[in-house]
């Protein structure tokens, strides 16, 4: 008799049953959700509409709708005897409660769904489905050997019953555990695999974007730019073929945003950004709004916006994001170094992902060359070579590298550095990043001056300035300008007897008590002069101090 209902329904061309089916059908998750509504209050959904509706509810945002009605599909399959069916259910509500962070409620379905197949001793692809959870929280655990043998099993029974899903899901899954287990090669061409089938239409909806956002993630992890750009295009062009597309549609911005501010297009990445806040700001994706108020805040301290990034770094952090290395260097470029050394000190005995250990090293090379703490600078050097050369990206050997020479320009080495400087340069060239490419210009251009190639120097200065202008990376230009000698600075003559021998020995990488001790005054007297010289000399930080010194030879030799 149901059926006789839910036939009559279907007839009529009008009919919201007919419509919500044909909505759902081209994707369309806002209009197939309120025609199946309609259609479920004339007479309750069968559950295989009950799944339609639940995943539209869930793909539109509307994330308790979704809760309800894959209850209530699972109900309906268990009082049906479909078993299987019920537990792919109990599987779709597990990942919702996962990724809203509710473990408990998770786990539950995860255990009641075993149970069902245990009981009737069933040999189905659910059992797979019903691993995957298992395996995400040894990767969370760090136990990748355990992880990659987990979702390993999961894809072998995917391939056993023919199941897209399952074999997309477990081949993205095992592809993150192995990248961490260092096997790079291997991992990213399990991500391939699994984002083929995805752009073949061949995975459902909501595991597609799942495996879209993992896969881009995972090629964040590993440095590999290219990769990461022809996803988060691909993620792009899926999501703007669903408008009414909510969860994937924030992080996707996100990508685009780091997209788009590598390409150095800063105010369309800015805006992207914007987007995304505003997307997920209101939802239960804390991560992924913590990802974009971080993003935002890094464009606002590029474009010397302090008291805007301070305000989106804060936001972040208050939806668990660490705001390092961005935080550290937004201090270090208002002049409060020892804040900014604090900062990056803290952030690496906290890091221990390599991923994000990776990014604050890049800012703690800036940080301790800054301090000046060449050592120190250094060590965070010789940290991220080593993760360089485990990972073998472009992207991560050319920060290395650019570290490299940065730290030997510091040590008086300019002739060494001039040739890690440059290799860097051609790889930020190659990958077409603005941005790093006038950054590694400006450690050429100080190498070259201290080699006495000053047509060299004033050609790179040159360089690194005009891009920097282009960009809106005000900071920069000013410390360009500075570093340059720009006709606004003050030579050393306007410096007291005094002041040129705390800014040559400031030059030597000496601390604040090493000058004290040094001239035998107090390190209050020290903190004066300095703050004389950088107001005489028109520069904001030790560094450009000390380039200003080794420029006009004002260095005291000897330790």
């Amino acid at each position: 008799m149901r059926s006789q209902r839910i036939d009559n329904k279907t007839r009529g061309l009008g009919s919201p049953l007919l419509h919500g089916r044909q909505a759902f059908a081209r994707r369309a998750w806002a209009t197939a959700f309120a025609q199946l509504t309609a259609a479920d209050r004339v007479d309750p959904l069968a559950p295989e509409d009950l799944e339609r509706i639940a995943t539209a509810a869930y793909l539109s945002g509307r994330d308790e709708d979704s809760e309800k009605l894959w209850t209530r599909a699972y109900q309906e399959l268990i009082a049906c005897d479909q078993v299987e069916r019920a537990v792919r259910c109990a599987f779709w509500l597990a990942i919702m409660f996962f990724d809203k962070g509710q473990a408990a409620p998770g786990g539950g379905w995860i255990a009641r769904a075993l149970r069902l197949l245990d009981e009737r001793q069933l040999d189905c692809v659910e059992r797979g489905y019903l691993m995957m959870p298992s395996g995400i929280e040894r990767v969370i655990a760090g136990d990748f050997q355990a992880a990659a043998s987990i979702f390993e099993q999961a894809a072998s029974i995917g391939d056993r019953f023919g199941d897209d899903d399952l074999k997309a899901l477990s081949r993205h899954g095992r592809g993150r555990a192995l990248t961490r287990l260092g096997k790079i090669r291997e991992g990213a061409t399990l991500f391939d695999e699994a984002m083929v089938a995805v752009m073949a239409n061949e995975v459902s909806p909501i595991a597609a974007g799942v495996v879209y956002c993992g896969v881009i993630e995972g090629c964040y992890e590993i440095f590999d730019l290219k990769r990461a750009q022809e996803w988060t295009a691909a993620l792009g062009r899926w999501c703007d073929a669903q408008p009414d597309l909510i969860p994937y549609r924030g992080a996707c911005l996100v990508r685009r945003s780091e997209i788009l501010q590598v390409r150095g297009v800063w105010a369309d990445a800015f805006a992207e950004a914007t987007k995304a806040c505003e997307r997920l700001l209101h939802g239960a994706n804390r991560t992924g709004v913590a990802l974009a108020f971080y993003q935002v805040a890094e464009l606002h301290r590029l474009r010397g916006e302090f008291t805007k990034a301070e305000d989106a770094y804060l936001a972040a952090r208050e939806r668990g994001k660490n705001p390092e290395p961005g935080q550290a260097l937004l201090r270090l470029a208002e002049g409060q170094l020892d804040a900014a050394v604090a900062a990056i000190r803290r952030a690496l005995e906290e890091v221990r992902d390599r991923k994000t250990r990776a990014r604050v090293l890049i800012g703690a090379v800036d940080v301790f060359i800054a301090a000046p703490d060449v050592k120190a600078a250094r060590d965070a050097a010789a940290e991220l070579a080593a993760i360089a050369l485990e990972l073998n990206a472009p992207l991560i050997r050319a920060h290395a590298r650019q570290a490299e020479g940065a730290v030997l320009v510091a040590e008086s080495n300019p002739q060494a550095a001039l040739g890690p400087l440059r290799e860097a340069a051609a790889l930020w060239r190659e990958l077409d990043v603005p941005y790093e490419t006038a950054r590694v210009g400006v450690w050429i251009a100080l190498a070259c001056r201290a080699l006495g190639n000053h047509d060299g120097a004033t050609f790179e200065f040159e360089a690194a300035r005009r891009a920097f202008e282009q960009l809106g990376a005000r900071p920069d230009v000013a410390r360009v300008a500075a570093l340059a000698g720009s006709s606004q600075q003050k030579s050393t003559s306007a410096l007291t007897a005094r002041e040129v021998e705390v800014l040559g020995l400031l030059a030597t990488g000496r601390t604040n008590r090493a000058i004290a001790q040094h001239l035998r005054i107090s390190e209050k007297t020290v903190a004066r002069h300095l703050s004389n010289i950088f107001n005489k000399l028109g520069v904001s930080t030790r560094s450009a101090a000390t380039a200003y010194a080794y420029r006009n030879n004002q260095v005291i030799k000897g330790r």
